[in-house]
């Protein structure tokens, strides 16, 4: 396993990380099966674990709680918050009011008086940067959280809440959270030039593009995997964008089969393999899943393999950009740009 710097923390964490999200009912894993791949991870050097309160409805972080109990000195722990965590209006976004009270939940249901990072799930266009930093500099200064950082934010809003920080000697976010994979590269453009130049940790979630990048989705296969049963857009080939994912993934599977890679090793060595990545996100539901990922924690792509990739998906380029997290949302309503 390898280690790197989160951001200008000083915090060492590995350069796989574990993701909780399959945890419970997204991911039909049991307490049981869930302890076991913190276990397996841990015992494999994996330092890092990421959850979120909306994962099953705080059910992840439950099942994240009792897997670590005796261990907590030795894990860095995060999780998020933001997204809609019932009907009630007011129990989502980045305000002082709900973030505060989302922390306490989470604490509870991690069984842990504190978090190493906590992160803005979301951007909340709705929130001022300085309602949002104050409410975390406080939850820092309390004690309850370590450090603080952002996940999908556009690069724009990433800079402007750096300088919101400076600019009232607040805390500032140390980390980015963001989609990265060998499919989805439009990170390369805007953000990571600029959580680079900030000096951000980086940690990618779904660097195996949601399933398309293990394997198991070839062409004249069934998809079969457990995300394509609960979003059969994403993986319906008759569609463009499918249809130009899956021509990349047959080109890459030559690439990694001419390199002696399996194809997950060819996708999480890409990710790491970028200066401005800390950490990839994985998130196995199974234990071969986990042999499988922890299988690429010191896989090198040399130069040539990684130029092979740049020409079936050029840099910057994102097959499925309908499917970011990070658009303006004047661009998705038209109501925000027209008088």
């Amino acid at each position: 396993m390898q280690y790197r710097t989160l951001g200008r923390t000083g915090v060492q964490v590995s350069s796989l990380a574990l993701g909780a999200m399959n945890f419970g009912r997204i991911g039909r894993t049991t307490q049981d099966e869930a302890t076991a791949l913190v276990d397996a991870a841990l015992e494999a050097g994996i330092n890092l674990i990421d959850t979120a309160d909306m994962y099953g409805r705080g059910e992840s972080e439950e099942m994240v709680g009792k897997a670590i109990v005796g261990r907590r000195e030795d894990i860095v722990l995060a999780t998020k918050a933001s997204m809609p965590m019932s009907e009630e209006r007011n129990h989502q976004g980045a305000s002082r009011r709900w973030l505060v009270t989302a922390l306490d939940d989470s604490l509870r249901r991690l069984g842990v008086d504190h978090v190493d990072l906590f992160q803005i799930h979301r951007w909340d266009p709705r929130t001022g940067d300085e309602e949002t930093l104050a409410a975390l500099t406080d939850l820092q200064r309390a004690g309850k959280i370590r450090y603080f950082g952002s996940s999908t934010f556009p690069a724009y809003r990433i800079v402007q809440a750096q300088w919101a920080a400076r600019e009232l000697h607040l805390s500032r976010y140390v980390t980015e959270q963001p989609g990265y994979s060998v499919l989805q590269r439009g990170i390369e453009t805007h953000v990571l030039p600029v959580t680079q130049e900030y000096g951000l940790g980086v940690l990618v979630w779904s660097p195996l593009a949601s399933g398309w990048l293990t394997g198991a989705i070839r062409e004249g296969r069934d998809i079969t995997t457990n995300r394509s049963a609960f979003m059969p857009e994403r993986f319906d080939t008759s569609l463009p964008a499918n249809r130009a994912r899956l021509d990349a993934v047959e080109r890459l599977a030559e690439v990694a089969d001419q390199a002696g890679l399996t194809m997950i090793q060819l996708a999480l060595g890409f990710v790491t393999a970028h200066p401005g990545v800390t950490s990839a996100l994985i998130g196995p539901r199974t234990p071969d899943h986990l042999a499988a990922q922890l299988a690429a924690a010191d896989t090198v792509l040399t130069p040539d393999v990684l130029d092979a990739i740049d020409r079936i998906v050029p840099p910057g380029t994102d097959l499925a950009p309908h499917e970011k997290h990070d658009t303006p949302p004047a661009l998705l309503d038209p109501s925000l740009r027209r008088r």
